[in-house]
């Protein structure tokens, strides 16, 4: 199935399938924060930081399949696989937008 995302999410997908911390980060709103596997990565820096240690520790692939929207952020839920612990899992990403950048992602199972 083939969903449609706003521009800033399919930036944010599209840099993560290339493997590009510094896409990713650019995605992001300056002051942008993610929070995954219970931390928070504050600022651009900490997010290509983040991505770029996600890369190293695992290969993998995320297909987005559902969009939704859910306390007013956009909801994503999409299919993982890879080397991770728990592969394959069905991933939400939880998204706040400002503008055409991505302000704060939230990654849960």
């Amino acid at each position: 199935m083939t969903i449609t995302l706003p521009r800033a999410i399919e930036a944010y997908f599209d840099a993560d399938r290339e493997g590009d911390p510094k896409a990713v980060a650019a995605a992001f709103t300056e002051n942008g924060s993610v929070k995954d596997k219970g931390k928070t990565h504050k600022g651009r820096d900490a997010i290509r930081t983040w991505m770029a240690d996600e890369g190293q520790q695992y290969t993998y692939t995320i297909e987005p399949f559902l969009i939704g929207t859910e306390d007013g952020r956009t909801v994503v839920t999409a299919h993982a696989v890879g080397t991770f612990p728990g592969s394959p899992i069905d991933l939400r990403f939880f998204f706040l937008l400002t503008e055409d950048k991505v302000a704060e992602l939230e990654i849960t199972v």
